[in-house]
């Protein structure tokens, strides 16, 4: 994220279309730049805090603005896929049939190979493919949303 001009430009609109994404669905209570500053200050305080306590935490001690907003934009997904409750109560899910869950993975068996050529099974891996189409509408949201910036 954040490369040439031209590419930050298009990462940062990306990343505003998430924010206002995650407010819709009660994730956050503001999408505006300044306050994913204040955020990133907040947790870059409370895991200093931590680390005056020797508390065990995962992860950088202390985020600059552009990874502070990746880690966000990334837990905004995760809660997203995962169908967190938060969610839930913001936004009606689909149902993904059987048939589609099947489809995706005869479409994409070469996501689902090992090395050495032999598949994962189709039931070890319905719960990844269910987040994998659960990615797909997370991005067509933002799309939609970045038509309507434009």
């Amino acid at each position: 994220m954040f490369r040439d001009s031209d590419k930050a430009q298009k990462d940062m609109k990306y990343a505003q279309a998430c924010l206002i994404f995650a407010k819709r669905l009660g994730l956050i209570e503001d999408d505006s730049l300044e306050a994913v500053k204040q955020r990133c200050q907040a947790e870059n305080d409370k895991r200093a805090q931590m680390l005056k306590e020797d508390a065990v935490f995962y992860g950088l001690t202390n985020f600059s603005f552009r990874e502070y907003l990746e880690w966000e934009i990334s837990k905004i997904k995760l809660d997203f896929v995962s169908e967190s409750k938060q969610v839930k109560k913001a936004y009606s899910f689909r149902e993904i049939p059987k048939k589609e869950i099947k489809a995706y993975y005869k479409n994409n068996r070469d996501l689902f190979t090992r090395y050495n050529g032999d598949r994962f099974p189709f039931r070890d891996l319905k719960q990844i493919i269910r987040k994998r189409i659960r990615e797909e509408e997370f991005e067509n949201e933002i799309k939609n949303i970045l038509r309507q910036l434009d």
